[in-house]
């Protein structure tokens, strides 16, 4: 989730084309949209999420509703992140973004963001209203980090909600539901932070130069380098401990290999652009997503 509260780029088309004109056709604009849309993280955390209602109890018909819900969800916050970002990012030189290389109009991205938005509310519903308004908070989390928070020390908390919304999503959309056990709710916010450190590190520069100022920003790479695997691996550290019963040998196990990944991927990360922190914290986020999963009945 990186993104700019400058309106002017997110309301009215940008060209950025080389040529000065557009692509026009609907099939160019396809592969586009969808490498806008940040697809790595969307359909990691639809299915983790998806995952983790088929263990709780959800059902075929119930886990279809929230992968559904949850990817309308994404989908809605990546495509406002690059609409909002398209003047910050072409001002940085962002080719692999598609409004910023010119290869989409930020008006298309726009379009598909409220679009996506307006299919994740009757979605989110199909859960339940409790439910619905619990994913709904965690959307809404990430579209005002992309409008507003990004700039804000606060930057962090809009991923600790929208993280930690998923689990109680899926818990009050049991056929009896609950609130989440705390440590699941708990994961789920230090997992947020954990992503918004590792997705901000390779950007930092750029970000201070056309002025956002977010709490990673203001810590500055060398201490997100290494804060982002520490959050990480207290995520790890509260799915190992939290649920009942002893951690045993394979808690031990995926604890180490959690910190191997996230020290490797994250803190050893070359390259100002690298994605690789982001992948890493993908990985370190399967690992708990997996712990819980062995917990799922657990989870409510």
């Amino acid at each position: 989730m990186t993104s700019s509260p400058t309106a002017p780029g997110y309301l009215a088309p940008v060209s950025h084309h080389p040529s000065g004109v557009l692509p026009r056709t609907a099939p160019r604009r396809v592969p586009a949209l969808l490498r806008a849309c940040h697809p790595e993280p969307a359909l990691a955390v639809t299915l983790f999420v998806t995952a983790l209602a088929v263990t709780a109890g959800r059902g075929v018909a119930g886990s279809a509703a929230v992968a559904a819900a949850v990817l309308a969800g994404q989908l809605s916050v990546g495509w406002s992140n690059d609409a909002v970002d398209a003047r910050r990012d072409t001002a940085c030189g962002r080719r692999d973004k598609p409004v910023a290389a010119g290869r989409l109009p930020a008006r298309t991205v726009a379009v598909a963001a409220w679009t996506a938005l307006g299919l994740c509310v009757p979605l989110s519903l199909l859960s339940g209203v409790a439910a619905g308004l619990a994913h709904l908070t965690g959307v809404a989390a990430g579209w005002c980090y992309n409008l507003r928070l990004k700039h804000s020390v606060l930057s962090p908390l809009p991923y600790a909600v929208g993280f930690a919304s998923l689990p109680v999503f899926v818990t009050l959309g049991l056929p009896s539901p609950a609130w989440p056990a705390w440590w699941a709710v708990a994961a789920g916010a230090l997992l947020g932070v954990g992503a918004h450190l590792a997705n901000v590190l390779p950007d930092i520069e750029d970000d201070l130069a056309t002025g956002v100022r977010g709490l990673p920003q203001r810590l500055g790479r060398t201490a997100c380098r290494w804060l982002a695997p520490l959050v990480m691996l207290s995520a790890v550290w509260v799915v190992v401990a939290g649920p009942p019963g002893a951690a045993g040998r394979k808690g031990l196990l995926l604890a180490v290999v959690a910190g191997t990944v996230a020290v490797a991927g994250t803190a050893l990360a070359a390259g100002r652009h690298s994605r690789w922190p982001f992948r890493a914290a993908t990985v370190v986020a399967g690992l708990a997503v997996s712990r819980l999963l062995l917990h799922g009945t657990d989870l409510a």
